[in-house]
């Protein structure tokens, strides 16, 4: 799947998670995937916890979070 689909499957809502961006709109957030990923949770075993899930949401919280870093900027401060 390209990355523009698999990011349309990251979602915002206010009323969802307190906003946090989560998976389809479904009460796992990208947060809870990347920290189970860390934590060497294997992808089938997540799979498993949230069966509503599918791999291209699991592609879609990595695709989000490298986007994130990528837009980041590291500004030295003068001492």
């Amino acid at each position: 799947m390209e990355k523009r689909k698999l990011l349309d499957r990251i979602t915002v809502n206010p009323k969802v998670m307190v906003g946090k961006p989560t998976l389809r709109g479904l009460r796992i957030t990208v947060e809870q995937i990347l920290i189970a990923l860390a934590s060497d949770i294997s992808v089938n075993d997540i799979m498993e916890d949230y069966p509503e899930l599918e791999v291209d949401d699991i592609k879609a919280a990595l695709i989000y979070a490298a986007e994130l870093v990528k837009e980041e900027q590291i500004f030295a401060i003068a001492q």
